[in-house]
């Protein structure tokens, strides 16, 4: 079995490491990879276009091709593989705007009954700073397409949320993306990251996850790729979780099955928890980074049976491990903003399992830093308390200059 995994962070070289544990007779394919996936498989090091992988796909027989990153999905990857005749785990590229245009997403939930934050949508910058005069309550500013995680800016008052305006329509900061915007009223409540499978007909959970979005601790300063996460969450409670399938899941269900929307792949529900209800903030038509690198160390399951089942539309069945996990992320400090790369890390080659490298490669056998989230740490446990002590206990054998994480996961 040959596997294609499009990707270069921490979630490909967990998925990576998961199907090898699950068959070691996998052979792995990495784009771009990082100095994690070079050990377990093989980096394919030309730059190609999506088009180029599909030949390089069908060239080297690829049995099946994992997308990770967005980037893939919003350049049409899986309308082009399937064109080509090959299996690829991922939404075609309209199904792929519910995670890569907010707007078209906002449409999709509010057509569908799907309980969501109200929002407003602006393409002109003058009309949204008028409504920011008018408007005193703390607020979400919301990138219309992808910015790597870092589009969402939180604002508390009106002088930051015109700031925030300027840096996104005016300055360009997320380039392309911000030339429209949501303003989303702001809900204060707790985060968790819901990831499913979907096999075209229905919609599988995984356990359910909080994931650490902010670069601050107490959840404080800019959005990041995620800084950590923790599974379960705390915050899902039964009535939580029958709130979530009935007003989230379920309608999300339908509207992809109406509007043509299916797909073999995952989605991942960002969701925020308050006032006991579910809200969904955002979808992902792939699994989360860094909820993947927590989860799987705790899922029994054979991930490559559960991705041939949603291929075959059969019935889908998780097992995990009665445990919990807490992944710690260490970064490049100045992340994610400007921040510095080539810093030799020391004390990867003593880290105990589990662990993943999400920006780092090897020069010369040592390990150097090439990305502003690094490694994730990943500590397990009875309870989260357990888990997040083992995981802290593991970050301390790794040194780098400028290092940064987040000391509060799991807390």
């Amino acid at each position: 079995m040959k596997i294609l995994i499009l990707g270069g962070g921490g979630r490909e070289h967990a998925m990576g490491k998961k199907l090898l544990e699950d068959d070691h007779s996998i052979h792995l394919y990495f784009y771009p990879g990082n100095g994690g996936t070079s050990i377990i498989g093989r980096n394919i090091e030309n730059h190609y276009t999506v088009l180029d992988l599909g030949f390089f796909a069908k060239k080297n027989a690829i049995d099946i091709t994992i997308v990770g990153s967005e980037f893939f999905l919003l350049e049409g990857v899986v309308d082009i593989f399937q064109n080509l005749g090959l299996k690829i785990v991922g939404p075609h590229y309209l199904a792929a705007k519910l995670e890569g245009n907010r707007i078209f997403a906002k449409s999709f939930m509010e057509k569908y009954g799907i309980r969501t934050p109200k929002y407003n949508i602006f393409s002109c910058y003058e009309k949204a700073i008028n409504f920011l005069k008018k408007n005193t309550n703390s607020i979400a500013i919301k990138t219309n397409g992808i910015a790597a995680g870092k589009g969402v800016i939180l604002s508390h008052n009106q002088n930051d949320a015109i700031k925030a305006l300027k840096n996104i329509m005016i300055e360009k900061k997320f380039g392309k993306s911000g030339n429209q915007i949501i303003i989303e009223e702001f809900l204060q409540g707790k985060e968790a990251s819901i990831i499913s499978i979907f096999n075209g007909k229905n919609i599988i959970p995984f356990l359910s996850a909080k994931d650490y979005k902010k670069i601050g601790e107490n959840e404080t300063g800019l959005n990041t790729g995620g800084m950590g996460a923790i599974v379960p969450n705390p915050y899902i409670t039964n009535s939580i979780w029958i709130d979530f399938k009935k007003n989230i899941l379920e309608p999300t269900l339908k509207g992809l099955i109406m509007e043509k929307l299916t797909f073999f792949g995952f989605l991942y529900f960002g969701l925020m928890i308050t006032y006991n209800k579910v809200y969904l903030l955002e979808y992902n038509t792939r699994i989360g980074d860094p909820e993947a690198q927590t989860l799987f160390p705790l899922m029994k399951s054979n991930f490559l049976n559960l991705i041939q089942s949603s291929f075959q539309h059969q019935e889908i069945s998780i097992d995990w491990k009665k445990l919990c996990s807490c992944c710690v992320v260490l970064s490049s400090r100045g992340y994610p903003e400007k921040y510095e790369s080539g810093k030799i890390i020391e004390g990867v080659n003593s880290l105990k399992e589990p662990f993943y490298i999400a920006g780092a490669e090897i020069k010369q056998k040592k390990w150097i830093t090439s990305s502003g989230r690094v490694l994730n740490i990943v500590g397990i446990g009875n309870t989260i308390q357990e888990a997040r002590k083992k995981a802290y206990e593991k970050v301390q054998t790794i040194q780098f200059e400028n290092l940064y994480f987040r000391r509060d996961i799991g807390l």
